[in-house]
């Protein structure tokens, strides 16, 4: 999109600050603070270098700006952010929320989140998104007074309405299915990926054990001394190279991840659709009640029990003028009922557009995002197998030189 923040300025979370401070109950604690920085891209086409904003963020920050995005644009998938704490751990690597490596991916997930909200044609054009960039004062006040809280629907109004619904949208009912399909493949390539990480691990560390050992015998042995070290050096160097191969087989991952809180991302389109439908139902079956209630009062015939019948025969009939103020009164509620179905409808048409227009844009971005991702780990797989094959090769040749 031409028109999206991305391209009208460059935005980075160059840096990560263990802090400490003091928390809403006045209890001290231990936080990670980020450095945003951003800088107009304008300028520099025109050959001048422009200055750099910057300004740090905590992780509840970005989470205060993301749940604002999820409750202003309900129809939109919002890009997710990086996990707080370490989850689905490859078990040689640290789950300490602390752990500087994590906070290091933590860093390069919330820059990746920024610039997927910078490059989205709706949310690159929110006023609180950007105030978020450039504004570090008075941001959460700003936020706040939006007033998005109020708006925002309660777990169990969603959770009625996903079990009420008489009529669901059967293109919604299938992106649920398809949301918890994406979450378990993908779950499952994360269990996968940390077995092949860990026989990854394995295989190196053997490799430095084949090292050691050809070192030792190389110092008890004058012939083949020579040949033995020179092996030994190559599976040394080989065994060095798994920190980088872990951390790329870490950032593999952590792509994957990305489309795993995708998933509930999706997943609250559709809530947002269910509880809209649910709306919808309720005004209509309330509509109708109310018109039932007029033609009986009407033609003084009940067609249903109810207690205001009961109470009725009991106590005698109510006079000509109540029953004409009641209908009046029951009028003037169908008309205001009618109008509202009316604007309940035109949302739920409005909503359902905007939802599928932006549903494919989502889907056009992960097939792109996934087959780059699987590309990139197969190369990369592929890659260290020829490294190993060459490794093998060169001690081959230390061999026949013995």
């Amino acid at each position: 999109v031409e028109d999206c923040l991305a391209k009208k300025m460059e935005i980075t979370v160059s840096e990560a600050e263990k802090r400490t401070g003091r928390n809403a109950m006045n209890m001290q604690e231990t936080y990670t603070a980020y450095l945003i920085e951003t800088r107009a891209v304008e300028s520099q086409s025109e050959g001048q270098c422009a200055p750099v904003d910057s300004l740090w963020r905590r992780y509840s920050e970005f989470e205060l700006l993301r749940n604002y995005l999820s409750v202003t644009y309900p129809h939109i998938v919002v890009p997710p952010l990086p996990e707080k704490r370490a989850d689905f751990v490859w078990h040689k690597l640290s789950a300490d929320n602390m752990d500087p490596d994590f906070v290091e991916r933590r860093r390069i997930g919330l820059e990746n989140f920024l610039l997927r909200v910078a490059s989205h044609p709706v949310l690159c054009q929110d006023k609180i998104f950007y105030s978020f960039l450039t504004q570090e004062g008075g941001w959460k006040e700003m936020v706040n007074e939006t007033g998005f809280q109020l708006k925002a629907d309660s777990r169990l109004k969603a959770l009625n309405a996903t079990f009420r619904v008489k009529n669901p949208d059967k293109r919604f009912t299938e992106l649920k299915h398809y949301s918890d399909e994406l979450q378990s493949v993908i779950s499952h390539l994360l269990r996968v990926r940390a077995r092949v990480a860990d026989r990854l691990y394995g295989v190196y560390k053997v490799h430095g054990n084949y090292g050691r050992v050809f070192s030792e015998w190389s110092a008890i042995e004058k012939e083949m001394g020579d040949g033995l070290q020179s092996a030994g050096h190559h599976m040394d160097v080989y065994a060095a190279s798994i920190d980088d191969i872990l951390e790329e087989e870490e950032h593999y991952a952590d792509q994957l991840k990305e489309y795993l809180f995708y998933a509930e991302a999706l997943r609250a389109v559709c809530r947002k659709h269910e509880l809209m439908q649910y709306d919808l139902e309720m005004a209509a079956q309330d509509l109708t009640s109310k018109k039932q209630q007029c033609e009986e009062l009407a033609t003084g015939t009940v067609r249903t029990f109810s207690l205001k019948g009961m109470t009725s025969k009991l106590f005698g009939q109510e006079t000509p003028e109540q029953r004409e103020a009641k209908i009046k009164i029951l009028e003037e509620q169908i008309q205001e009922g009618e109008e509202q179905l009316k604007c309940k409808n035109l949302e739920g048409r409005d909503f359902v557009k905007s939802a599928w227009a932006d549903i494919e844009r989502f889907k056009e971005q992960k097939n792109h995002d996934l087959k780059e991702a699987l590309i990139s780990y197969a190369v990369m797989q592929i890659s260290m197998c020829k490294k190993g094959i060459q490794v093998w090769t060169n001690a081959k040749e230390c061999f026949s030189k013995m």
